[in-house]
């Protein structure tokens, strides 16, 4: 594995544009568990406005149980602080993520696209105003609007739907990405993003199990996305 991060340092470092593209893997160390991890109960309950009018106090401890707690507890992890860090340096030029925890805006990065919106994309369900502060999750209790409606995050208000903002992002940095770094992500949505990323662009895949993306990627690392953002300067 230490030649494959020699190898991907060396890519990155002469990469004019790299775009790094996440999914459930990355925040598993923070405590959030993948999709295959989830409690079914609670993900239903949690993905429904009608739980959420009729008891969103119930909701919330769903939400602080299934998210919130890791979110706001254990925050990012090492791979996120990493890519803010990469990001700073100018090494990664933008994060495409389907993730809603918005631990990457969290750990620093500020070129993010969290295409399927987040804790930081709020709508009022009364009024329709929108929040974009993630700590309005971090009171205690459900998050309400100055109108009193209740707040609901954009993957539940829009039943896991585009966040279209983010989508036109994550479609222009596609576009220029010359190195592409899949972390911890199964699926690609095809024509929301991947269809727009150029065939010579060089791809990586970090994840510990084998995936859609092993044909298609230049260079397979088969660990922890931890164990290879440790050894990335």
């Amino acid at each position: 594995m230490d030649e494959q991060i020699r190898q991907l340092q060396q890519m990155i470092d002469e990469s004019r544009f790299t775009l790094v593209i996440t999914g459930a893997g990355i925040s598993v160390a923070s405590g959030i568990p993948s999709m295959h991890g989830l409690n079914l109960a609670e993900t239903l309950q949690f993905a429904s406005t009608t739980v959420l009018k009729m008891a969103p106090e119930h909701y919330y401890r769903v939400a602080r149980h299934s998210f919130l707690d890791a979110i706001f507890g254990n925050g990012p992890s090492l791979s996120h602080k990493k890519l803010a860090e990469l990001e700073e340096k100018g090494k990664v030029q933008g994060i495409i993520t389907t993730n809603l925890d918005n631990l990457h805006s969290l750990a620093g990065s500020k070129n993010v696209a969290e295409i399927q919106g987040s804790f930081a994309v709020n709508t009022c369900l009364k009024c329709g105003k929108r929040n974009y502060d993630v700590n309005i999750w971090n009171k205690g209790k459900a998050p309400r609007c100055e109108c009193g409606g209740l707040y609901s995050c954009w993957p539940v208000y829009a039943h896991v739907g585009l966040y279209n903002e983010d989508v036109l992002k994550a479609q222009e940095w596609a576009r220029k990405a010359k190195l592409v770094i899949i972390v911890g992500a199964i699926g690609n949505y095809g024509s929301v993003y991947w269809n727009h990323i150029k065939p010579s662009a060089k791809i990586v895949q970090i994840n510990p199990k084998q995936t859609g993306f092993d044909s298609s990627a230049f260079l397979n690392i088969h660990s922890t996305c931890d164990e290879v953002f440790a050894g990335l300067s």
